[in-house]
Formats: C-alpha cells, sequence, structure tokens
C-alpha cells in the first residue's frame, strides 16, 4: 500500500458516511441528538490539537525560511507574484461559477416565496477594519488567534531582521529557529496520527444530524455544483500542467490527503500541517511555502468563490428575480471584493453571501436555504481552496527561486529509460521517515 495514512483517512470518510446515515435512519431523535453532541466533541478536540500547531509551525516555517534566504529582497518579489496570481485567478473562478450557474439553470422551478429572515448576521463587511487588521495589535494575539496574515506580517520582519543579524555573524537565534522547525514538523507527525478519527466524526455527525433528507430539495442544485467543481478542478489541475509539466500529476498525488481532510472536516486549518508537508516533499522551499500559504488562506478561496456566484445566480433563478446582467456582474465584482475579508470567519462564504445579495433584490431568507445545504457544500469548496493554494504556492516558487525548480520532477519529465519516473513514485513514500532537514530544499 503506497499510503498508508491517505488510505485510513479515506476510510474513515466512507466509513463515517455509512455510519452517520445509519444513526440518523435508526436512532430516535433525542438519542440521534447525543450521538451528534458526542461526535462533534471528538470534531473539536482534533480541530483544536489541529490549532494548536497552526501559529509556531507558520511562524517558524516561515523565519527560518527567510533567515535562511541569500537575499530578503525577494519577499517583495513573492508577494507580488501571489497577489497577482491570487486575484487572477479570484477573477476568473468567480466568472467560472457565474457561467456554469447559469447554463445549468440552477434554481429554476424551485418558485420560493420571500419572507422571513436570514437567521444569520448581514451586516455589510468594513474593509477599513480588515485592512487595520492585517497589522497585528500584538504578536502574542496573533498567534493565539491563529490569524495567518497578521502572523505572516510579523514573521516576514522578523525573518529578514534575523537575516540580517545573521549576514554579521549573530546566528544563535536563527539556529534554535531552525530546530523549532523541526520539532513542530515532528508534533505535527503525531497530531496528523489522529486525523482518521476526526475526519470520522466530522463528517459522522453531519450526516447523523441531516441525513439525505434535508438535500432531497436541493439535490440540482448540489449536484450541479459538484459537477462544476469537478469540471474547475480538471482547468486547475489544467493549468498546473501547464506551468509545471508532468510534474503537475505527482503535486495532485502528494496534496490528496489534505484535500480528503479539508473535504471531511470542512477546514482549511486542519488540512495546512500535511499541506505544507506535501509541498516541502515536492521541493518548494520552506520560505516560499512559510508565505504565500498563510498569504493564499486570505486572498486565494478558488472553492468559495466559486460557490459565491454559484449560490448568487441559484437564488435569483429560484425566486425569479429579473435582473439584468450588468447588475449581476456588478454583484459578482461585489463577492469577489468582499471575499478577500472573511479568511478565518466562520462559514465565511455564506456570510460573504448574506452581505452582499441583499443588497441586489435577493431576499435575505434565501440565505436561511443555503444554510440547510451548507455542510454538504462547505464541504467541496474547502476541498478545492486546499488544491488551489497547493498549485498556486507549487507554480509560485518554481518561478520564483531556480533553486526550488523542482529537481526529482524535472529528472523524471527528461528521462528516457523511465527509471527517475519511479524514482519519484518511491520517493512519495519513503520521504516520511526521513529528518526534516534532508525533507527540505537546499
Amino acid at each position: 500500500m503506497k499510503n498508508k495514512s491517505t488510505m485510513w483517512i479515506l476510510a474513515a470518510l466512507v466509513f463515517g458516511i455509512l455510519s452517520g446515515l445509519l444513526f440518523h435512519w435508526l436512532l430516535p431523535v433525542d438519542t440521534r441528538e447525543s450521538v451528534v453532541a458526542v461526535l462533534d466533541t471528538v470534531t473539536h478536540m482534533f480541530l483544536n490539537l489541529i490549532k494548536m500547531i497552526i501559529a509556531p509551525l507558520i511562524f517558524a516555517t516561515l523565519v527560518s525560511g527567510i533567515a535562511g534566504a541569500a537575499k530578503s529582497a525577494g519577499v517583495g518579489k513573492l508577494f507580488g507574484r501571489s497577489m497577482i496570481w491570487f486575484l487572477s485567478a479570484s477573477v476568473l473562478v468567480g466568472a467560472f461559477g457565474f457561467i456554469t450557474a447559469h447554463v445549468l439553470n440552477v434554481g429554476d422551478g424551485l418558485n420560493l416565496m420571500p419572507g422571513g429572515d436570514a437567521g444569520m448576521e448581514t451586516k455589510p463587511l468594513d474593509y477599513a477594519e480588515f485592512i487595520t487588521h492585517i497589522i497585528p495589535t500584538s504578536v502574542f494575539a496573533a498567534l493565539t488567534e491563529n490569524n495567518p496574515l497578521q502572523i505572516l506580517v510579523f514573521g516576514a520582519l522578523f525573518g529578514i531582521a534575523l537575516l540580517n543579524l545573521r549576514k554579521k555573524g549573530r546566528s544563535s537565534i536563527a539556529d534554535a529557529i531552525d530546530e523549532l522547525m523541526g520539532v513542530m514538523l515532528k508534533v505535527t507527525g503525531y497530531v496528523m496520527k489522529a486525523a482518521p478519527v476526526g475526519v470520522f466524526a466530522g463528517i459522522a455527525a453531519a450526516f447523523t444530524a441531516e441525513g439525505l433528507d434535508a438535500f432531497a430539495t436541493y439535490a440540482s442544485f448540489i449536484g450541479g455544483f459538484y459537477v462544476s467543481l469537478s469540471a474547475l478542478w480538471v482547468i486547475m489541475i489544467g493549468v498546473a500542467v501547464v506551468f509545471l509539466g508532468k510534474a503537475a500529476f505527482r503535486l495532485v498525488r502528494i496534496v490528496r490527503e489534505p484535500m480528503v481532510i479539508a473535504f471531511a472536516t470542512s477546514s482549511s486549518e486542519a488540512a495546512l500541517p500535511k499541506l505544507i508537508e506535501g509541498l516541502t516533499k515536492f521541493g518548494i522551499e520552506k520560505r516560499t511555502t512559510g508565505f504565500v500559504l498563510p498569504l493564499g488562506y486570505s486572498f486565494n478561496v478558488d472553492g468559495s468563490m466559486m460557490y459565491m456566484t454559484f449560490a448568487s445566480v441559484f437564488l435569483i433563478n429560484a425566486y425569479g428575480i429579473d435582473m439584468d446582467l450588468g447588475q449581476q456582474i456588478a454583484m459578482t465584482a461585489m463577492l469577489l471584493l468582499s471575499s478577500k475579508g472573511m479568511a478565518g470567519v466562520p462559514r465565511g462564504s455564506l456570510v460573504v453571501v448574506a452581505a452582499v445579495v441583499p443588497g441586489f433584490g435577493i431576499p435575505a431568507a434565501g440565505i436561511g436555504v443555503l444554510l440547510v445545504i451548507d455542510q454538504l457544500l462547505d464541504m467541496g469548496r474547502t476541498a478545492t481552496n486546499i488544491l488551489g493554494n497547493a498549485i498556486a504556492t507549487a507554480v509560485i516558487g518554481r518561478n520564483h527561486d531556480k533553486t526550488a525548480s523542482l529537481p526529482e520532477a524535472s529528472r523524471a519529465e527528461t528521462s528516457h529509460d523511465g527509471h527517475d519516473i519511479q524514482h519519484a513514485e518511491v520517493s512519495e513514500v519513503t520521504e516520511d521517515s526521513r529528518e526534516p532537514e534532508r525533507v527540505s530544499m537546499h
């Protein structure tokens, strides 16, 4: 078996779905609620383990990478390339969701009637507050709150300062940070051994609570969304092939495990440790991974962006609202801008839709409609966010620094006898046993 960890997680996913459905169908309501409470507790314990290691892992990876770099000026270029990629991807993915929703005519025939309220907060996002919130007032608060952007800002400044000190011969702190990164990778390995349990509990709780009955009415919407999401995956992998060649398929194999974790738990944070580990195996420098991923978690949410435009068109059709193309495009643009402020917000995509669409004449009660099926949709968009950030980090990393040009994958692509291709496959299995220093690119 090539990857036992992935197989255990997939097995937990399937077993969780089956168990949840059985609990929903066979248990009385009171007992079912008790089972859901127990499963939710287990899920929260696993997610708390993940949150426990996120801040020190991001900080140590970023600072160690920058402090070991030859030139601190590369950080500016890395930021610029990342933002160009993220913003371009958001526009294209948002447009894709908008177009596919219209092609599939999602929501047609439901004839929903306006009434009631959204059942959740619909306050517009405060852009000034979001921008000022990027700068931490306390580094300790940023670390305890697991705020990736704030950790990135402080970590980048700390790493650049440490790099300048290292050039002057003072490197004891840099050595300590390098050791901290090795320790955090070990701790991450221990925590991720609990991933199958967390995946099982998360998915079983969702299906125990809702079963399939609550989703039957919206089967066309759910089916259309996942068909569109599958098409988006094909396009994203195609883009990766354009930039990475055959190595793109190896990247997909490496990130399938964090994608499964994200799908089952609906949490990008839960997948972050495995995603960092996978990208390191792929050959991306820790400096690039530590910088681009936290930035991508805030600005590169491909699955969420597609969901927001797709869901908005669904509500337009479901309520039979006469909205011209110009208004719909304006709404899509507002969703795109608003999505950049939802990092760390639970069910952030739904919150953004709730904040934006009422301003365009869509009843706020429509958000309540989406809330019923949001758990199933959240799983798909979270996994897509992971795929998008993995591809972005790999492409940006390869083009940012020639020392991160994926030697294993390059040899596989240029090999004429196929031996190097076999080596790349084997390395995916054996690298788990390596020490952290040997996993990182030089």
